[in-house]
Formats: structure tokens, C-alpha cells, sequence
């Protein structure tokens, strides 16, 4: 017998999870935006009247919709209203370089670019190299003062509407396009490109649907949590919190650029349940002046990935009454593929325990697949916590390939797995824990030096605010570890001192040979650039104050 399909089942999509959102809680906050704050039925209408909008330009099925902006409401709004046109959202960094911007617009074949107004500078020099734009959307933030900020300009392009021009002259009723296929790209979200050219990575509707509910699942969210947006939402599209959290009909509180006290104030003003960032958002909060005193009333999960978070920090988070997830994951995969999910019995180890047990990366989360740590072999490395192997993944949060380079797709599926470039150690728990990225790693003397070990335990310092580890070219040992050290405010630190403090608890070839005090250079992310110091330690550029 031939089941009918149509009865029981349809391509799975995001846009599923908002239709419901606003069928049932129609009243309900959905964004709250400084003084202004939308309902889920006014949310609804907006994203209707966008994809509206978009489709009246002429955009056909896959078109490439780019979008500049900060975490405001009409960049959570796109989320919805360029995939309800059938259209592909492409989320820029907005911390990159003009030229940067200008290649990403080229490679990724945009039509529309929306944009808020103070990125107007950064593209006014590149715009007579792009081409094939049909419109470009300017949203003007009422809540910001873009004259003062040194982010104004009179030019405007030719093409250009005003967003809530734009929204107003459409229709908000629901355009309802048939999805023909849940593997059709939904989002492409580039890389840093550090390593060359950024690439730009393929998101489905169907992954994008299975990791926003597994995002709700993972992290508790309901329609009574509050959400604040402290992760950039063209970091893998917010992780696809941005499908996720108005996909359950919890509330999005936007936040146009990330500060400790405001991140506090939020917290408390709002009712905040959730928040995601790099570890330096928590860091924001661990150097607040209030830090040691503060503790806010209701539990507020905190979810964090990049850099492995010191059990330093997650401790002083523990204090505040910020429970801290942590997560590991890669633009390929969605965001997140592993969660430390916490076990029962960590919860009557010590505070210091704990951390110990919580900053490691965890193992593969409720939807993401499979998790291997392999040898140069290809073969799995034993569970015994020492072995280091590289991590890859495959399953349902692995990337459809990269947009329009058939060949690093290929590198990267090799073997069956997508291979991370990322190293680290399988616990008899089964636990991962993250070493480094392969390239990070340094090799002194013929040992295996982990940086982010050493990071860890200098993190650990009670005068240390940040700290990045290191090569640099030794004429004896081949390269040995450099530290990168930021004192806390008002805190005197000496090379001698970190250095002294590193040999008490590591061996002491691992313990860095020299010592630079600066601030860290960081992505738009809050990952640090551990590329930029090694590049000048390798080119003999920095100002260097020994330590041993």
C-alpha cells in the first residue's frame, strides 16, 4: 500500500514555530527594544510586510537578501520575513572591513542589502564596486544618536527606501509560499576568513528548524522566559536563537552593542532567564565594580561557547546566580553541537570542582549527531583523556557545504566527517574536552603544550582580567610559549609574578618564556585573535618584556 505524504508530512522550517507563536500568543511581548516593545500579533505583521515587501521587488526563489546591523529588532525580523519571501537571509559581520562587506555582497549574489544607517559610512567607498543590487533598506534607529556616535552621513544610494517606509507600503497578510524542499538554504553565513578568503556556509530549513527547537529543549526556554540579545545575531544566525525564542513565544530583549552595566541592568529591569556570548560577555559582568556583591534574584542561564570559559570565571558566575552552559560549535555547525550537560553527582563537588567539570565541551547535544575524536589515521583516539585527536562531526547540525566552492566542501566532508581543525581529549566519561585549534597548538621540544591549559590556569590569577597563550620561534626548543596577559583595573602585575604562579601548577615547559601586558585584539564575537599574536610574535614585531 502507498501511504499518502501530503497528510503526514510537511518540510520542516522555522517559519513553522513563529506562524504558531502568533496564532496563540498573539499578545504576548515578542521584542522589547528600549522603551518600545512589540506584541507577537505587531511582531507577525512586521516580519508579513517585509516578505511582502521583498517578493514586490521581484525576488525569485532562493534570491540573496544581505542584512548590516546590530542586534535591533529589524535584524531579529529578517530571520523570518527574507525566508517568508523564499529568499536566503545572509547576516554580515558587522565588525568587518568595507572591502570585506563588498566581497561577501559579490560571493553571495545579494539583491537586497538592508542596513542600518551607521554602516552608511563603511559601504558609501566600496558601493561603486558592487553590483546587482535591486533596492537597499536603510533602518534609522530612534533610540540611537548616529551624529554623535561619528556614524552619520548625508549620502544615501540611489536605490534606497526607509525600513518602516518599506514595511508600511506592504501588505501584512501571511504570503503562505509552499517550502518545496526542507533542504533548501534558508541562511549563508560566512566565515572569518582568517585563514583566506571568508566562505560562506550553507543552512537548511530543515537543521535550522531542529536546532532552534533543540536551542529550547537544551536551554529550558519557554513562553514565560525573557531573552536578552547579547550574542550577535549574524554569529550563525544567533546560534538560531533567532528562530528559536520567538519560535516558543518567549521574549527577545534587543541590545544594540553589549556593556557590563547595561547587560546588568537589563537583567534586572527585564527579568532576564537567558542570555548566550562568548565567556567575554561573562567577563563584562566578573569586572563589574559590584561584581563581588552582586546576585541576582531569579536564575539566569547563561550559555557560552568560543573560548573555553576558566573555572575562575564560572565560578564567579556560579556566585552571581548565573548558571553557565557551555557549548561548543562552528559556523559549519549551526552554532552549538555539544553541551556540557551537568551531571547530578557535580552538584556536591566544590565550587572549584565544579568548574573544573563544567568548562569542558561537553558531548553532542539532543539533535546535532555524531562526535568522534580521530588520529591523523582517521581512527578514533581511546577515552582516556590524555590521547588528543582532532574532533569531527556529522549528523543533522553539519552544514549542506560551502556556497559556490564545490572543492572546500570536498576538504571538509573528507573521510565522512566534517573535520573541525579543532584538537582535543575524550574523558573515560565520555566527555570532550577542547585542547586547541591545530594550529594553535605548540610543540616545544617534541611536547604537545596545550595553550588553552595555560590559559586556564593563568586565568586563575586573582590579578589577571584576560590572558591569550601563544608561539614564538625558540633557536633551542623550536617555539615556546608566549602570554598575553590584561591585568585587572587598578591590579600591578609583574612578568616574574605570572610566570611564578604558572610553574606552581604546570610543568615547567609549559609554562610561558615571555610575557606581553596589552589588551587582547577580538572578533565581533568576543573570540580572541590569537592569529594577529602569534603572526607578530613569528615576525619578531612585538615589544616583548622578558620573563624567563
Amino acid at each position: 500500500m502507498t501511504y499518502p505524504t501530503t497528510v503526514n508530512r510537511a518540510p520542516l522550517t522555522p517559519l513553522s514555530l513563529l506562524r504558531r507563536s502568533a496564532g496563540v500568543f498573539p499578545t504576548r511581548p515578542a521584542v522589547i527594544y528600549a522603551d518600545r516593545r512589540w506584541s507577537y500579533g505587531a511582531f507577525f505583521d512586521r516580519v508579513c510586510r517585509m516578505a511582502n515587501g521583498l517578493l514586490g521587488l521581484g525576488l525569485t526563489a532562493g534570491s540573496r537578501v544581505a542584512v548590516l546591523a546590530p542586534n535591533v529588532p529589524p535584524l531579529l525580523e529578517a530571520h523570518f520575513g527574507i525566508p517568508m519571501a523564499d529568499a536566503v537571509i545572509v547576516a554580515i559581520n558587522t565588525r568587518l572591513a568595507g572591502r570585506e562587506v563588498a566581497y561577501i555582497l559579490d560571493h553571495s549574489q545579494a539583491e537586497v542589502l538592508l542596513i542600518d544607517r551607521g554602516w552608511l559610512p563603511l559601504i558609501e567607498p566600496i558601493w561603486p564596486e558592487v553590483k546587482g543590487m535591486r533596492r537597499v533598506i536603510v533602518y534609522d534607529d530612534p533610540h540611537f544618536d548616529y551624529a554623535a556616535a561619528g556614524e552619520d552621513t548625508p549620502w544615501r544610494p540611489e536605490n534606497w527606501i526607509d525600513y518602516e517606509a518599506f514595511l508600511a507600503g506592504s501588505a501584512g497578510d501571511d504570503p503562505r509560499l509552499p517550502l518545496a524542499d526542507e533542504h533548501g538554504i534558508i541562511a549563508i553565513d560566512y566565515t572569518s576568513g582568517t585563514t583566506g578568503r571568508p566562505k560562506g556556509v550553507m543552512y537548511t530549513h530543515r537543521a535550522a528548524y531542529l536546532n532552534a527547537v533543540c536551542d529550547l529543549v537544551q536551554n529550558g526556554l519557554s513562553h514565560r522566559s525573557v531573552y536578552l540579545w547579547t550574542l550577535p545575531m549574524f554569529h550563525c544566525n544567533g546560534w538560531c536563537f533567532t528562530w528559536g525564542v520567538p519560535g516558543v513565544g518567549a521574549a527577545s530583549v534587543c541590545l544594540r552593542s553589549v556593556d557590563g552595566a547595561i547587560v546588568r541592568d537589563l537583567i534586572r529591569a527585564e527579568g532576564v532567564t537567558h542570555f548566550c556570548g562568548a565567556p567575554v560577555v561573562l567577563q563584562f559582568l566578573a569586572n563589574l565594580p559590584d561584581a563581588e556583591s552582586l546576585r541576582f534574584e531569579n536564575k539566569v542561564h547563561g550559555a557560552t561557547g568560543g573560548a573555553p570559559p576558566s573555572p575562575a570565571l564560572i565560578a564567579a558566575m556560579q556566585r552571581m546566580n548565573v548558571e553557565v552552559t557551555h557549548l561548543y560549535g562552528l559556523t559549519e555547525t549551526y552554532g552549538p553541537f555539544t553541551v556540557c550537560e551537568v551531571q547530578d553527582e557535580w552538584l556536591t563537588l566544590s565550587l572549584e570542582d565544579y568548574a573544573q567539570k563544567v568548562a569542558r565541551q561537553g558531548v553532542a547535544n539532543l539533535m546535532s549527531g555524531e562526535l568522534a575524536l580521530l588520529d591523523e589515521n582517521n581512527e578514533p583516539v581511546p577515552a582516556d583523556g590524555q590521547t588528543m585527536g582532532e574532533l569531527a562531526m556529522r549528523g543533522n547540525m553539519v552544514m549542506k557545504g560551502y556556497f559556490r566552492d564545490e572543492e572546500a566542501t570536498a576538504h571538509a566532508f573528507r573521510g565522512g566527517w566534517f573535520h573541525s581543525g579543532d584538537l582535543g581529549v575524550l574523558h573515560p566519561d565520555g566527555y570532550f574536552e577542547l585542547r586547541d585549534r591545530a594550529k594553535d597548538i605548540i610543540i616545544s621540544g617534541g611536547e604537545n603544550i596545550s595553550t588553552v591549559e595555560v590559559e586556564n590556569t593563568l586565568a586563575g590569577h586573582p590579578s589577571v582580567q584576560e590572558v591569550a597563550v601563544v608561539s614564538r620561534p625558540d633557536a633551542t626548543w623550536g617555539e615556546v610559549p608566549v602570554a598575553f596577559v590584561l591585568p585587572k583595573e587598578g591590579r600591578s602585575l609583574t612578568a616574574e609574578e605570572v610566570i611564578a604562579f604558572c610553574r606552581e601548577r604546570l610543568a615547567h615547559f609549559k609554562c610561558p618564556r615571555e610575557v606581553v601586558f596589552e589588551a587582547l585584539p577580538r572578533t565581533s564575537t568576543g573570540k580572541v585573535q590569537k592569529f594577529l599574536l602569534r603572526e607578530r610574535m613569528w615576525a619578531g614585531e612585538s615589544t616583548r618584556i622578558k620573563g624567563a
